[in-house]
């Protein structure tokens, strides 16, 4: 099973006006196993691999059968605004947010800017 999602940056975040695609593919062992949860490729984000792959506890050694869908959505919603630095998985991303705040805004602002509401 493959889910095309939407995650919507939250108002009065520098996400805010981003629609950000996400893909959700569960595999035959769900729920016992998380599903595997991905932005486009090169996404920007402390919290997300190069190849999209989103990094949250919840989706690894944090995952329980008991935790819904929406939880995982909500989950990375809030990631997107409070990113975890000790658990970076992308350089770049990373050294902006540690070093040069005003620049990291920046970037987060014009990705939000690439990913407008569809509707």
């Amino acid at each position: 099973m493959v889910w095309q999602c939407v995650i919507p940056g939250k108002k009065g975040t520098d996400w805010e006006g981003g629609y950000f695609p996400l893909t959700l593919q569960f595999d035959d062992n769900y729920p016992t196993t998380s599903p595997s949860c991905k932005f486009p490729v090169g996404f920007f984000h402390v919290n997300v691999y190069d190849s999209g792959v989103v990094c949250l506890s919840i989706l690894g050694d944090g995952w329980k059968p008991s935790i819904t869908v929406k939880q995982v959505l909500v989950g990375i919603q809030e990631l997107l605004d409070d990113p975890n630095p000790n658990s970076a998985a992308q350089h770049r991303c990373y050294e902006l947010y540690k070093k040069n705040m005003p620049e990291y805004k920046k970037r987060v602002r014009e990705q939000a800017r690439l990913y407008p509401s569809r509707v």
